[in-house]
């Protein structure tokens, strides 16, 4: 083999497994950004279970209970502001805002509020994970 069919051979080589190497870490990366969006996903739908049952033991105290649904509202905030997902995020955000609605001043304003996240919250998840599919 010569030396220009030598360099010829190893260039060849060299861009065969340099385009391997880049078609490798573009499934790499889809892999890992579906893997991020599932956590997304996995967390806001958390948020909300968690907040329902915080809300669920603080009945009898209203403050506390406004108190849980703000910080409800702020963590998905948070998954929203983090979420690559556009339609996660817009589905966090009105998550969010139903939960920051819900106004808690006294002991029957925490029962409408026990009441509503009961029959909603459902309805809440499923929109979080159906902008996930």
């Amino acid at each position: 083999m010569s030396p220009l069919q030598r360099k010829t051979h190893v260039l060849a080589v060299s861009a065969l497994a340099a385009a391997v190497l880049v078609t490798g870490c573009s499934e790499i990366q889809q892999v890992s950004d579906g893997v991020d969006k599932a956590q997304q996903c996995l967390k806001a739908a958390a948020v909300v279970t968690d907040t329902v049952q915080k809300i669920t033991k603080l009945t009898d105290d209203p403050a506390a209970m406004e108190k849980a649904l703000n910080d409800g509202a702020a963590k998905l905030g948070d998954v929203a502001d983090k979420a690559a997902n556009t339609t996660l995020k817009e589905a966090a955000d009105g998550v969010a805002k139903n939960l920051r609605d819900l106004n808690v001043t006294d002991a029957d304003s925490a029962v409408d509020a026990t009441q509503k996240l009961a029959t909603d919250s459902v309805r809440w998840v499923k929109q979080l994970t159906d902008a996930c599919g």
